[in-house]
């Protein structure tokens, strides 16, 4: 794909403000900022840590060490073919990157299946989270259905024929009508920028298996459900509440997992971070830097 010289612009930006780095056998790519506490930012699909280009420098502003990396599969990661794009996988290859980039402790920040993979990586490693913070994603996953857009991606043959015809300019029409509320806060040449980076290198292959490898059974929303409950790290909840995707059902049902976390509302829809970023940055930032 021809790439217009602001998109290219802006992902170069995007890749001068962090490092490379590997674990488990797979070059990643992490974007980090500040000194502090270290506040983790998992993304999510279709995404990857330029979704929180505009979260790292602000969380950093507040005295804390932000770091957002790319799972395989997608963004500026590599894309193996043996790789287990599976919830479970992504989620043991996030401890791998954790443990790759030197971080102990950290407070956790969670979005889209950036949550069930987080949240797994939290349960089973509840000593080294100072704190979580969730943004728009979903516990209660043996009721989830994937949004249209998404939808067509889980099926195969009608996924790559879905995904060979979305170009930049459709992806970013899709982001403003499905995740971006403020249309002013982001321009459509950063937002086509997603498209390039999913689609970079095996043209989106990876991200068609880690659509297929949503784990939305009983026993993973059990698992799920039980290990937040266990736990009682200082949480909060930070919601667009304008989500077409994952909407008020899905955030009651995190709202019932964890009872002890507060709740603030965005004028938002599911990309929250591009067009709230100060405000999400404010609400991490409040939740995590007293706790060091």
């Amino acid at each position: 794909m021809r790439m217009n010289e602001a998109t290219r612009e802006a992902i170069a930006i995007h890749q001068a403000a962090g490092r490379n780095f590997e674990a488990g056998g797979v070059r990643s790519f992490a974007r980090e900022q500040g000194r502090g506490g270290t506040v983790v930012l998992l993304h999510g699909v279709p995404t990857s840590s330029f979704l929180y280009r505009k979260v790292v420098p602000a969380v950093a502003d507040q005295g804390l060490h932000a770091v957002a990396f790319d799972f395989p599969g997608l963004g500026l990661a590599d894309r193996p073919e043996d790789f287990d794009y599976s919830w479970s996988g992504l989620a043991r290859w996030t401890g791998e990157a954790i443990d790759a980039l030197g971080i102990d402790r950290c407070h956790l920040v969670v979005h889209d299946i950036g949550g069930p993979v987080g949240f797994e990586w939290a349960i089973r490693n509840p000593d080294r989270v100072l704190s979580l913070t969730v943004l728009n994603t979903l516990v209660d996953v043996a009721g989830f259905r994937r949004p249209w857009p998404m939808h067509p991606f889980s099926i195969r043959g009608v996924g790559e024929l879905w995904l060979a015809m979305m170009r930049p300019w459709m992806g970013a029409q899709l982001f403003y009508l499905e995740g971006v509320a403020d249309r002013s806060a982001v321009p459509a040449h950063e937002l086509q920028a997603h498209i390039y980076l999913l689609k970079r290198g095996d043209r989106g292959r990876a991200f068609l298996r880690i659509m297929r490898g949503f784990e939305l059974t009983e026993d993973k929303e059990r698992f799920l459900r039980d290990g937040l409950a266990e736990n009682e790290w200082p949480a909060r909840i930070v919601w667009g509440e304008r989500d077409p995707a994952l909407g008020a059902d899905r955030l009651r049902a995190v709202q019932e997992t964890l009872p002890g976390a507060d709740t603030i509302l965005l004028p938002a829809k599911h990309f929250l971070q591009e067009d709230q970023a100060p405000a999400v940055a404010n609400a991490i930032g409040d939740l995590a830097a007293p706790l060091g």
